[in-house]
């Protein structure tokens, strides 16, 4: 026997410990593979042995405060190819491109791709997919799926917002609570081979998806449907750029309804209604076209800023009754002008000055002289507190994407003598419509500023509530007391001031009109105004608070108490009906409906004949035009001549407006000396006053043109 060697032995012994440690890395090796990867080996595994395709959820249904479906998920079918299962890709090619009504070569270069699975068409109808199962080809699926739908088209679009392809919330309230609606995928899960080829065993699995949690809105659907008529109404009318309507709860800040026209069809946000513009759209660069899509998306009521113009009146007021520095037993005198840092600030009248006035008639008669004067008294400190307190300058927090924070003065001490005048009537700030109307809200509900709500609660797929939205006041920001006195002021403004057109007889209304010029690149735009008209009712409770802004009419009249309030004169008649709020009627209001008289035709005629036949009927007029003369002539009117109307209501007229150096000389006989020459200091005219007492004799005489270098001579007696 052979003994081993030295050398034999160590080689031997060197094997072994060889083998030694290759086991123990062997072991290791297993061991790692066993514990620290074996689900990441499992995951890559079952990836290469399986398909996997998405199932959709079904997201969350919107409703209306009642219950009625806004936004619903509907069934629907989409095509997926697998590639390495198809026998005949050119036959299969064929009947694809037949049914589906799509390019077959298209078709085959999606089913020739080395990929497990191609979606080949999204959204097929029942009818195509009954048709393909039928025909059972091979390495072809028809998969249940899901699609976002909107029963009612155009219908609270701008709330509603929409969704991508994906059903992922893109705008409105698909978008801010797309985490709630969106709901859990699911997965259906098939075996398949090294070549990607289904097993015919081990069967499919399938794990369910998880529907969404749906919304119930603040919206009612039946007055959001009579807002979004009128304002559609209102737009074709007054050939408006568009026209937008908010009504809010007071008490809650509960939406009630929200509407801009023209607007867009969620189920296909991106073609616009219109048929002008379709083919205006057709052929542009995709850049311009997503231009013109978020101009279409974008909401006014939130997006947009507008100088308020008199509506603001309504601010300016509440605070200056917060504060003591006015009262219904305060007075203003008017004479046409103001005079306020060397600028000459008009009233819309300085034609025909409003005289001495209480703080009611102001408000009635929209006078600025007399608003700024408020605004003095109330001063830059305290105005600027409550327009803060209002919640100008900041953002109301609604339950929408893109809201703007509105203009105003970054802080009190850049405020001078000037923006305090002009601010006291509404220039120089600038507002969002769910800004001015949250703030009226305050004013009419005891003042208290809420958070404009439009959700209410988040209930499951079985209806049950998940969670409640309930009403938040941000701050109280004027007493109760001031609140009823502003109800009381805005209820004239509609009885008997510039807000008539917007009287029902048997309600209580209250309301403010306004106009105002746009700002266009940082100026004052020729020729393009925002009418607007904010109502509150029923004054003795309100339940209903309205803002109407009709931007740029171009139909004739472009007067708030013209275009808008009877917009919302036509809203609230309809819902006082659907909210059996029932007329109270007397002797008073149905004297109101007797008294109609016929418009008549004042066109051809002065400014001073003209207001002469108006007011003998008992009818009121309003010209916004500040360049006149005693030669200013009426060029059109509304409403035409011939309209039967209630006694009281305006006429609105435009005239031939002569742009000059020269201003018309006022009626001063019978004014104290005191009243004459604050009368023409405002007016910078030149004078010189003879004797004591009141005017009996003036030079110039009344009505007559004469520049700012006459110089008037005044006697008294």
């Amino acid at each position: 026997m052979h003994t081993p060697n030295k050398s034999s032995k160590t080689r031997l012994k060197m094997a072994l410990i060889l083998s030694i440690i290759l086991v123990i890395a062997l072991l290791f090796r297993l061991a790692y593979l066993q514990i620290y990867i074996s689900e990441d080996l499992k995951k890559g595994a079952l990836e290469q042995w399986t398909k996997s395709i998405d199932i959709k959820a079904k997201r969350g249904i919107i409703y209306d405060r009642k219950g009625k479906k806004l936004a619903v998920s509907i069934n629907a079918f989409t095509i997926y190819a697998y590639p390495a299962d198809i026998k005949d890709a050119h036959e299969t090619a064929k009947k694809l491109g037949e049914i589906l009504d799509i390019d077959e070569e298209l078709v085959y270069e999606k089913i020739t791709k080395k990929q497990s699975s191609v979606k080949i068409k999204q959204w097929i109808s029942r009818e195509e997919a009954t048709e393909l199962r039928k025909l059972r080809l091979s390495g072809i699926s028809v998969v249940d799926d899901n699609k976002r739908y909107y029963p009612n088209g155009n219908f609270a679009a701008y709330i509603l917002g929409f969704t991508d392809i994906d059903n992922n919330g893109l705008d409105g309230i698909e978008k801010t609570f797309d985490e709630y609606l969106t709901g859990t995928p699911g997965k259906w899960i098939k075996m398949t081979d090294a070549a990607n080829r289904q097993l015919p065993y081990d069967g499919e699995k399938v794990y369910e998806s998880k529907d969404g949690i749906s919304l119930v809105l603040t919206i009612d659907e039946t007055i959001q449907h009579f807002a979004e008529k009128a304002a559609q109404q209102a737009l074709l009318d007054n050939k408006a750029k568009n026209v937008s309507v908010i009504i809010m709860e007071p008490k809650t800040g509960d939406i009630l309804a929200m509407t801009t026209k023209p607007d867009f069809d969620p189920n296909n946000p991106r073609e616009p209604l219109d048929e002008e513009l379709k083919k205006e759209w057709k052929d542009l660069p995709i850049d311009e076209l997503e231009n013109k899509w978020y101009e279409l998306w974008r909401n006014f009521v939130v997006s947009d800023i507008y100088e308020p113009g008199s509506t603001f009146k309504i601010i300016t007021a509440a605070a200056a009754l917060e504060e003591n520095t006015t009262s219904l037993d305060s007075h203003y005198y008017c004479n046409g002008f103001v005079k306020v840092q060397g600028r000459q600030l008009k009233c819309a009248r300085w034609y025909n000055p409003h005289g001495s006035q209480s703080l009611r008639e102001a408000m009635n008669n929209s006078c600025n002289v007399a608003f700024v004067n408020i605004g003095r008294e109330l001063g830059e400190e305290r105005f600027y507190k409550y327009i803060k307190a209002f919640g100008f300058g900041e953002k109301t927090n609604i339950d929408l994407l893109g809201e703007q924070l509105g203009i105003i003065p970054s802080n009190v001490d850049i405020i001078k003598e000037i923006n305090l005048a002009t601010m006291s009537y509404g220039h120089g700030v600038a507002v969002t419509p769910i800004q001015l109307i949250n703030a009226v809200s305050a004013i009419s509900n005891g003042g208290y500023l809420m958070k404009p709500r439009l959700v209410k609660q988040l209930v499951d797929s079985e209806g049950n509530i998940v969670f409640d939205y309930e009403p938040e006041v941000k701050r109280q920001v004027i007493s109760k007391s001031t609140s009823q006195t502003m109800l009381s002021l805005l209820e004239t403004v509609v009885t008997e001031g510039s807000g008539s057109n917007a009287k029902i007889p048997g309600y209580r209304i209250g309301g403010k009109t306004g106009t105002a010029q746009k700002i266009i690149d940082g100026r004052y735009a020729q020729g393009k105004y925002i009418a607007s008209f904010v109502a509150v009712a029923p004054i003795d409770d309100p339940k209903l608070a309205m803002l109407v802004v009709v931007d740029e009419p171009s139909a004739g009249t472009i007067y708030g108490g013209s275009v808008a309030a009877p917009v919302a004169k036509s809203i609230l008649e309809e819902t006082f009906s659907y909210l059996e709020i029932a007329p109270n009627i007397t002797d008073e209001s149905e004297n109101q409906i007797m008294q109609m008289v016929q418009v008549p035709d004042v066109k051809s005629k002065t400014i001073g004949e003209a207001g002469k036949i108006l007011t003998d009927l008992g009818l009121k007029y309003t010209t916004e035009y500040l360049e006149l003369t005693n030669e200013s002539r009426v060029l059109d009117q509304f409403p035409a001549p011939g309209v039967e109307v209630q006694k009281g209501s305006i006429v609105d007229l435009y005239l031939d407006i002569k742009t000059t150096n020269t201003i018309m000389m006022p009626y001063l006989i019978g004014k104290s000396k005191e009243e004459v020459i604050t009368t023409l200091d405002e007016m910078g005219i030149q004078y010189t006053l003879e004797g004591q007492g009141n005017a009996v004799v003036q030079n110039p005489l009344p009505g007559e043109e004469l520049t700012l270098q006459t110089k008037v001579v005044i006697e008294f007696k």
